[in-house]
């Protein structure tokens, strides 16, 4: 039976191109063709600059499918993440994406209920065989841990940690930024304090809880009103609302992060009519772009994304190369940034670009 010339012209330009059509048009051999394909393997310009070409000629993709079932690795990082409201979430989102790129990794989102924490997603997760899971501001319970240890699944935790020695993290330095939010605050003469609480369950909003209470008791004040904003516009506004209606409302507020800090800003101006730095101060936590605003003008204590990031790919890629590599557990230091949102102490704050940093006197002697 003769073959249509007509239909094998069709079919030849249906059939994905392979490897070895590649070797052959470059001149290399098939194993070249793998290295240039695959990131961090050692091959020469002259040689990579041959196999792309060729590549390129015959639009030849390689099957990262048939790849992983001879590495198993899928080369794809889980990355959890409760929503992109929270304009910090979507700032370590985009670094992670770019940064996992650079070393030859895509990035597969999952989405999870900030409520319920990220054991709802476990069965998705391990359905697509994730090399790494990274977990951006969201809670690990100890059974996800455990069955994440028992899998060889590393997991990285950002910006939220757990009890569980199993587990990596990287966090801000909540506490020590918490309570120089509180010498600050303290300085600039208030006297009547709130804070905004994140989720109950979250290991960052106790963090910065008991930094920012720990500092206030230092200078003998036991009393600060709390509520719960749950990260959420509606929860804070509510929670702020209430604060603000009352006989005695705080002259201070603290924020567990940035984002419920622009939504007390704002509902203080437009439902209560006060000048947000002068009648009441308003800080936050973390320094996402939103807060540089000068509509907002957010007193806050930063957390640099970019470097945190770093430490969770070093982390990720320590652990995918050595199965016993143990967690770690980071802390990376962010600074107090002085903005229009808070009354100003005379003295221990000094001008830096856009915004002014404080300096308390215990940190600055400590650090001489």
């Amino acid at each position: 039976m003769k073959s249509d010339p007509v239909n094998m012209e069709v079919e030849s330009e249906r059939r994905p191109a392979t490897a070895y059509e590649v070797a052959e048009l470059a001149g290399v051999s098939q194993s070249a063709v793998s290295r240039v394909f695959t990131p961090g393997a050692s091959v020469s310009a002259t040689m990579r600059a041959k196999v792309l070409d060729a590549a390129q000629q015959l639009g030849y993709r390689p099957n990262l499918v048939a790849r992983s079932l001879i590495t198993r690795r899928s080369s794809l990082i889980g990355v959890a993440v409760p929503g992109t409201a929270n304009p910090f979430y979507q700032a370590a989102l985009d670094a992670l994406s770019t940064s996992f790129a650079r070393i030859g990794y895509r990035v597969l989102l999952f989405t999870s209920d900030p409520m319920a924490g990220s054991d709802p997603i476990l069965d998705e997760v391990l359905r697509y065989r994730v090399d790494a899971l990274v977990l951006i501001s969201t809670s690990l319970s100890s059974h996800f841990a455990d069955e994440c240890l028992q899998l060889g699944l590393p997991v990285v935790m950002l910006n939220r940690k757990t009890d569980s020695d199993s587990v990596s993290s990287v966090t801000g330095d909540n506490r020590r930024g918490a309570k120089e939010l509180a010498a600050f605050l303290l300085a600039g003469k208030h006297r009547r304090f709130a804070y905004v609480a994140g989720l109950e369950h979250s290991s960052t909003s106790r963090d910065r809880e008991a930094g920012f209470l720990e500092g206030l008791a230092e200078r003998k004040v036991r009393h600060v009103e709390r509520v719960v904003g749950n990260y959420s516009t509606a929860d804070t506004e509510s929670a702020v609302r209430t604060l603000l209606s009352s006989a005695t409302p705080p002259d201070a507020i603290f924020c567990a992060n940035d984002y419920m800090a622009l939504v007390a800003i704002n509902l203080a101006r437009a439902e209560f009519g006060l000048q947000v730095g002068t009648d009441l101060s308003i800080v936050g936590f973390d320094d996402i772009e939103m807060a540089r605003w000068p509509i907002f003008g957010l007193t806050t204590y930063s957390q640099p994304v970019e470097l945190m990031v770093r430490r969770v790919i070093q982390v990720v890629e320590r652990q995918l190369s050595t199965a016993a590599a143990p967690a770690v557990q980071h802390i990376v230091d962010g600074e107090l940034i002085v903005r229009g949102s808070a009354r100003i102490p005379q003295t221990g704050v000094v001008r830096s670009a856009d915004h002014w940093i404080w300096r308390s006197r215990k940190r600055s002697d400590a650090s001489r």
